[in-house]
Order: structure tokens, then sequence, then C-alpha cells
């Protein structure tokens, strides 16, 4: 049974922060607010946990496109090439905010990304999930959490969250209710800005 753990994303309690943390660290999966939807997360390190994700998503794991979640521009080299000053212009403007950025993966990927040349990288802009990234040391891959329902794409309110995910996860968090727009994709490892997906983030500042 999931713990139901309340965060307020203007000023987050520490404490709870690290709980959460602790069950990252532990292999645990966590469902948490973002700026957009409410997402599915786990720690990139973890085996385990990822393996269980894809299970989930009924993904094979080297073939899921899980999205890199990170607290700010300064642990891209991490995981991403070097990229060209246009580009890092572009992420510099719309991060943090509600985008997706699929970007050209280096050597570092761990081994169970080693194949896929590109990963897509997340930085939300919200308290929460930057301080748990934060705390965490490296990223959460991440994933957003879909509804069968077919008029509403993604559910917003945390308590329907945990009552359908309490037996499925470890922790929900509650940061109150979510978007239900999912993020703007955008393929930055072309000669120009592609976009996948146009979701909650502005064309404007790509563009």
């Amino acid at each position: 049974m999931a713990k139901l753990i309340k965060l307020y994303n203007d000023n987050p309690d520490p404490k709870r922060i690290k709980a959460v943390v602790d069950v990252l660290k532990n292999g645990g999966l966590v469902i948490y607010p973002s700026d957009t939807v409410y997402a599915l997360g786990c720690d990139i390190t973890n085996n385990k946990a990822l393996e269980k994700i894809a299970r989930m998503k009924d993904v094979k794991l080297d073939k899921a496109n899980f999205s890199f979640v990170c607290s700010d521009l300064s642990n891209l080299s991490d995981y991403v090439k070097q990229i060209d000053t246009p580009t890092f212009k572009i992420l510099k403007r719309a991060l943090p905010g509600p985008y997706t950025f699929i970007l050209p993966g280096n050597n570092n990927l761990p081994k169970v990304f080693k194949k896929k040349k590109e990963v897509g990288i997340r930085v939300p802009d919200n308290k929460i999930v930057q301080l748990l990234v934060q705390e965490l040391g490296n990223p959460i891959v991440s994933t957003s959490i879909k509804d069968e329902d077919e008029i509403l794409e993604y559910t917003t309110d945390p308590e329907l969250i945990y009552e359908k995910w309490q037996n499925l996860v470890d922790v929900v968090i509650d940061g109150g209710y979510g978007d239900n727009v999912a993020s703007t994709v955008v393929n930055l490892t072309g000669e120009q800005p592609q976009v996948i997906r146009e979701g909650k983030g502005s064309l404007e500042i790509i563009f």
C-alpha cells in the first residue's frame, strides 16, 4: 500500500522530500506532480525499479521512451552529448518549463539505455520535483500517468490517482490538482527543431 504524502509547491517540507527520496533510493516507484500532468518515476540508477515501470507501461525497457527529469541544466552533460550554442540557447529560454527536449545521448547512459541514441530531457517548473532530483543526486526516469477515460486523458486529482495506483507504487505525492495537458515535445537532434507533440509549452519560445 502506497503512502500518500502531501507537499506544497511553494514551500515543500524538506523532511517529506527526504522521505520520498529514501523511497526512490531503495528502488521505490513514486507518483509526483510536475508543471504539467502527474507522472510516475524512479531513480535512473536502479535497474529493478526501471524494469517495474517498463512492465507497468507494457514496453521493453531498452525500447521505452521515458523522460529523464533533471533539476536544472547543470547535469545535462552527464547523459547528453555536447550540444551547440543555438540548441543551448533554446534550452536556456524554455527551461525550467513544460517541455521535453529530445537530445543526442552520450556513453554515460545507464546500461539499460545504452542502445538509445536519443534521450528526452525534462526540467519541470515545479519546486517539489526539482528538490526531489537535487536530494536524490541524479535524474528521475519518468513517464506520464495516463487515464482510460476517453475525454480526460490525464487524471488531475491526486486522491483519485492514489485510489487507482495505491497497490502499484510506493508513494503518491499530493501536490494539489495537476494539469491535464502534457509537455510540448521538441526534437533538437537535427538541424532545425522538430515539434513531435504540441502540449502546454508555447512554441514561440522555441522558434
